[in-house]
């Protein structure tokens, strides 16, 4: 099993679903599909890792409050040791408000603290014997940066729906060896990727939703995928992880960038059929199962 260190973004999340956004007009609602469930771009990461077999770190920040515990007890999975800091703020809480397109609004009611205090230097150990570090940009996070160059770790990110200008994701972007994103805010995402790989990146992704995605590779080769149609959307919360999650788990057998991205539409296509953050189901032996079907033929 390889050794992955994971470090960002665990919330506890009640999610509504619609057939349709509601106008912005005063109004009642009375039938919607609710649940509550773990969220956050961290945990959906670890949680697809973990069933993929690698032996996965996961550090984020939680509250001493009931939703802590419930964040604590949706990690207690085989492969996963989740580590936290417990935020004054208390657990990070999102109101996601989904359609039947798998679109989404997200209101952060309870955001994580920015600058906790946090002796970062005490992930030096799990750093040190990761294969593979994937730093989320939650703000706390950038500030372990420094100590992955220090160690000369190879460092992936995921900027989700980064414009292409925000300040915000710079100190990740600079720090990156391996990028993923999302098109949503970023029309002429090809001339991003072009720059990063100029600027020494090794590999740039860009999912496109139902549009499929994009690779950019450090030997100028562009690659598209499409996505599998055959999965039915029931929640499209935390796809964006899978196909992270399913790339990586291509990536550490050495496959092919394509590949890669095909094993990632998989994942990505088993969550949307689940109403959790990964697919219950996901696992080595269903995604090799499911290769061969859509791709090995």
């Amino acid at each position: 099993m390889e050794n992955i260190f994971i470090i960002g973004g665990a919330s506890y999340n009640s999610v509504i679903t619609l057939d349709e956004f509601p106008e912005a007009v005063p109004q009642t609602i009375h039938n919607c599909h609710f649940n509550e469930t773990i969220g956050n771009t961290g945990a959906g990461k670890a949680l697809a890792l973990s069933k993929l077999d690698f032996n996965t770190t996961f550090h984020s920040l939680i509250g001493t409050d009931s939703f802590g515990k419930k964040v604590i007890s949706f990690l207690q999975e085989p492969n996963l040791n989740f580590i936290y800091d417990f935020d004054p703020k208390g657990t990070e809480r999102h109101l996601n408000i989904m359609n039947s397109r798998g679109e989404r609004i997200s209101i952060f009611m309870n955001p994580s603290s920015e600058t906790p205090e946090i002796d970062y230097l005490k992930f030096e150990k799990d750093l040190k014997k990761a294969d593979y570090t994937v730093v989320n940009i939650t703000n706390y996070c950038r500030y372990l940066l420094p100590i992955c160059k220090q160690l000369n770790k190879e460092v992936w990110t995921d900027l989700h729906d980064y414009d292409g200008k925000n300040q915000y994701h710079q100190d990740f972007i600079d720090a990156a060896d391996y990028i993923f994103l999302s098109s949503d805010n970023l029309p002429d995402y090809k001339s991003f990727m072009k720059e990063q790989i100029v600027n020494g990146k090794k590999l740039v992704v860009c999912t496109h939703g139902k549009g499929g995605a994009t690779a950019y590779t450090k030997n100028q080769e562009w690659i598209e995928v499409s996505i599998i149609k055959s999965y039915s959307i029931d929640n499209t919360n935390g796809a964006g992880d899978s196909f992270f999650a399913g790339f990586l788990y291509g990536f550490s057998k050495g496959y092919k960038t394509k590949k890669c991205m095909q094993y990632g539409t998989i994942t990505a296509g088993l969550c949307i059929e689940s109403r959790m953050i990964t697919s219950n189901k996901l696992g080595k032996t269903l995604i090799e199962r499911e290769y061969l079907k859509y791709y090995d033929k």
